[in-house]
């Protein structure tokens, strides 16, 4: 298999030579697959929740663990994944991940149980977090720092988000075609493709980690940890913060991840070195990261309530009325948010995204019983625009001034950021949301109804608002970083 030369130039940290153009764009192809492979699962199997509900004689409430599973599972193996990939070679970790994720959509699509279709969806989540996790640390040794890197950060963006509008659709089509267990089925010709693609072609080295040692204490307790926190997460968002079900995890996750940190402190070879956080724009990503999913998690799923429960879209209707916003995500944020860091630098670039995002969720505050599509649409607008342009910006800030042998470890931790974020900012912005539940029925009108859940609404995006305004004195404080420039790997 071909190895990686590795160059000096004036004294400078050794970097990775260029391979030819060919296998980059391959490379960079198999790293799009998994990623490709998490995100259209994730909106492919949202649509066929009603369907396996029925078919599987199971609660609206028992159902939202088929995301529930997964969702844990995925949050909590990410950093471990990208320092154990360091450790013990990214090419080994990343084929097992995709060839595992595609072994639990095969035994998914068969599940004669829905308990052993939690499971199969559990070990999908561990299957996608060793996938990504791997495949964000090859890209990083794949395109040195950069303009490169920038453009290919920008590419896998833009195919994510498309990843994301597919699934939508496709799962519709799957679902009433073939039936739910086709969504995913479709996983498994796409794994074996990648995992043999992937087998031959990328470059197999081993760790680049200097420090061999896993820490295992330290990997049990973050792991435990977050699977906690993101579990007592998804139950605020159904049961409140104040219900048992919420605070006894909750509190469990904060003791456990405290004594994570006193691991790390006391380590000799910690997963996660604290001093890691404070380099660069290290530290700074990971909490706009965080604060920038909070507001998208609450965000589309109340949008997406209101057009269709407040405004009487259909399921069908509604998904399209997110085309424009997709499309913003694909060509604004996959192409135009790189070349903007390129050229203008981190800084503003995440002033103007959390500037726009600020601005777009205050939009939204707005809206009123009768607003409709037209209502919500330049307030969405205009929070896509910003959102587009942020995620790339924040994984480029993420994977600034990473060293040889921290690929995996910058990437778990900024995976895990996105993916918590997610579910704590829809724990928080529906559970302000409720706050003005209408009266049980008989007692006041539809209207009246309606009106009590577009004023908690209202309140939702006002907390929005407040935690992009966060991000937004957050990105004021950046330092851009200085990147290398390199000749392109790719025309």
């Amino acid at each position: 298999m071909e190895q990686v030369a590795i160059q000096k130039s004036n004294g400078a940290k050794p970097r990775v030579s260029a391979l030819n153009r060919p296998r980059t764009r391959l490379i960079l192809i198999l790293i799009i697959a998994a990623g490709f492979l998490d995100v259209i699962d994730f909106s492919i199997v949202q649509v066929a929740l009603p369907t396996i509900r029925t078919e599987l004689v199971v609660s609206l409430a028992e159902s939202q663990w088929i995301i529930g599973a997964y969702g844990l599972t995925l949050a909590g193996f990410l950093l471990l994944s990208g320092r154990a990939g360091d450790i013990y070679g990214q090419k080994k970790l990343f084929v097992f991940g995709i060839v595992l994720f595609t072994v639990a959509s095969f035994t998914g699509g068969l599940a004669p149980s829905f308990l052993s279709l939690i499971v199969s969806r559990a070990i999908q989540g561990v299957g996608a977090a060793i996938s990504t996790a791997t495949a964000f640390a090859i890209l990083v040794t794949t395109f040195p720092e950069g303009r490169e890197r920038n453009r290919a950060l920008g590419i896998f963006v833009a195919a994510l988000s498309a990843g994301f509008a597919a699934g939508s659709i496709s799962g519709g089509v799957l679902t009433a075609v073939f039936g739910w267990r086709s969504v995913l089925f479709v996983n498994v010709p796409i794994g074996i493709v990648a995992a043999v693609l992937s087998r031959k072609f990328l470059v197999n080295h081993p760790g680049r980690a200097l420090d061999k040692h896993l820490d295992l204490p330290g990997a049990l307790a973050v792991t435990s940890g977050l699977v906690l926190f993101v579990y007592a997460l998804t139950n605020a968002a159904t049961d409140g913060f104040v219900s048992v079900q919420t605070i006894l995890p909750l509190g469990l996750s904060v003791v456990v991840l405290a004594g994570f940190v006193a691991i790390e402190y006391r380590s000799q070879s910690p997963l996660m070195p604290l001093a890691f956080l404070r380099r660069g724009t290290v530290f700074t990503a990971n909490v706009l990261a965080l604060l920038l999913t909070a507001s998208a998690g609450g965000v589309v799923f109340i949008l997406t309530t209101f057009l269709q429960q407040v405004s009487g879209y259909s399921a069908l209707v509604a998904g399209l009325e997110f085309v424009p916003a997709a499309m913003i995500f694909f060509f604004v944020g996959g192409f135009g948010s790189s070349r903007l860091v390129n050229r203008f630098g981190l800084k503003l670039v995440l002033v103007t995204s959390m500037t726009l995002i600020t601005l777009g969720s205050a939009l939204l505050t707005q809206i009123t019983v009768t607003s409709g599509y037209v209502g919500v649409l330049p307030g969405m607008l205009v929070w896509s625009l910003g959102a587009s342009i942020g995620f790339p910006a924040l994984n480029i800030a993420a994977l600034a001034g990473t060293k040889q042998g921290e690929e995996g470890l910058a990437s778990g931790i900024i995976g895990t950021s996105q993916r918590v974020g997610f579910p704590l900012g829809l724990a928080i912005l529906l559970t302000i949301a409720t706050v003005t539940d209408p009266p049980p029925a008989g007692t006041a009108s539809q209207l009246g109804s309606l009106t009590g859940v577009v004023t908690g609404f209202q309140y939702a995006f006002l907390a929005s608002t407040i935690i992009s305004g966060i991000g937004l004195l957050i990105a004021l404080r950046v330092k851009n970083p200085r990147m290398m420039t390199e000749q392109p790997f790719f025309s």
